[in-house]
């Protein structure tokens, strides 16, 4: 009798239990339902190769040209979306634009320091990814693809929308921007007011508060023409779909370069990378049968292209064995590495390993930025995180986001 009651109890148990479960799995996947319906989709972009059309400024007067662009929030926006504000000020910029990204904190302060009842503040990226090269990133961590636009307004902390036109550029085209920063301001009609600079302090620090563009807004406020109606746009160029023929040029001529493999023993290593230079330099040590090495190593090819016409250099170190010397030189050949690129022969890794960094525990791969006077800045055990290291190039005092 006991045995069957007991059975009962726990049969009763287990019921509760499997409801209690169902119950609970609804409510998790009702609460993961709800947030991602919550979180917005992103936009998929889809940048286009267009034919080459004339570029022709919007001129003073004339209305603004209504536009449905994606935003960084993944939301798509059209102009009259920013009805109620008296005035708006679209400016066209970008993420990879020394000058750009020079300006973007007094953007933010200008969004900051007018309502939204007076001003609107609205940032497009008139860029195509497909139209930028390697050699025009620099001064920047990040290209101009749509991605890279979500986390400079994240980590930049935008006040302001920003939208991206780099599929075909279907709005810019309207408005005619011939440079990143270009600004054009609207009244509340909606005319064009100003056309131009922010100012004329490139540099932060240098004085710059956005006063042209300040100067326009406060005279269109107050209902008066603007003392300065036009000024020019300085900056890059703006990076239009066409110019894919001279990409093309650029990546067939890079991949012409020599690709070289030098050996090198342990004190010449050491030289290499502890002696005083002009240079940053980024260190990678990999090898053949490193699998994870070899997926990466791309990623050191693109970084040298970046930053290699600034005070920086891709240096890559196989430590394969010698008779690995062909095979370590076809790989560098095949990814194009045109850059300083050594083979060190030694059976006592832990030499090798002590020798670069105490710290280094020895796995593969591994990478150093080192400074022009020999100085370990940063280094990385294991796959880089690309973006990590570009930052930490692009933030050593030596080179930096500006001039």
């Amino acid at each position: 009798m006991y045995t069957l009651i007991r059975m009962a109890q726990l049969g009763v148990f287990f019921v509760t239990l499997g409801l209690s479960l169902l119950i609970s799995c609804t409510n998790e996947s009702s609460s993961a339902a709800n947030v991602e319906e919550e979180m917005p989709a992103l936009f998929v972009a889809d940048p286009q190769p267009i034919e080459e059309v004339e570029v022709i400024p919007l001129p003073l007067g004339a209305d603004a040209p209504d536009f449905h662009l994606p935003g960084v929030d993944g939301e798509f926006h059209d102009l009259s979306e920013y009805d109620k504000s008296k005035v708006l000020a679209i400016i066209f910029t970008c993420n990879h634009c020394p000058t750009a990204q020079a300006y973007e904190e007094r953007m933010i302060a200008l969004a900051d320091d007018y309502s939204v009842d007076d001003l609107q503040v609205l940032a497009i990226s008139p860029n195509s990814p497909i139209g930028l090269l390697y050699e025009e990133l620099g001064y920047t961590d990040l290209n101009d693809d749509y991605a890279d636009m979500v986390i400079r307004a994240r980590d930049a902390n935008y006040n302001f929308p920003y939208l991206y036109d780099g599929d075909d550029h279907k709005a810019s085209l309207q408005y005619g921007p011939v440079a990143t920063p270009h600004a054009f301001v609207f009244d509340e009609s909606r005319k064009l007011r100003y056309r131009g600079r922010l100012d004329q302090f490139e540099k932060p620090g240098s004085g710059g508060t956005a006063q042209d563009l300040r100067n326009a807004i406060d005279a269109v406020l107050e209902g008066q023409d603007p003392a300065l109606t036009e000024t020019k746009a300085f900056g890059c160029s703006t990076k239009w779909a066409w110019k894919t023929a001279y990409k093309v040029k650029v990546e067939e001529e890079w991949a012409q370069r020599e690709v070289t493999l030098e050996n090198i023993d342990l004190s010449e290593l050491k030289t290499l990378y502890s002696s005083k230079s002009d240079k940053v330099r980024l260190i990678n040590f990999w090898a053949t049968w490193c699998g994870p090495c070899k997926i990466e190593f791309p990623e050191f090819v693109a970084i040298q292209r970046m930053y290699g016409h600034r005070d920086f250099e891709v240096i890559s170190v196989s430590t394969d064995r010698s008779e690995k010397y062909e095979e370590a030189h076809k790989f560098l050949q095949e990814k194009t590495a045109a850059f300083r690129n050594y083979l060190i022969d030694i059976q006592d890794k832990d030499k090798l390993v002590n020798a670069v960094n105490p710290n280094w525990n020895g796995a593969l791969p591994y990478t150093i930025l080192v400074s022009p006077e020999g100085e370990i800045l940063e280094s990385w055990e294991g796959s880089i995180d690309p973006l990590e290291v570009k930052r930490a190039i692009v933030n050593q005092p030596q080179l930096g986001r500006y001039f």
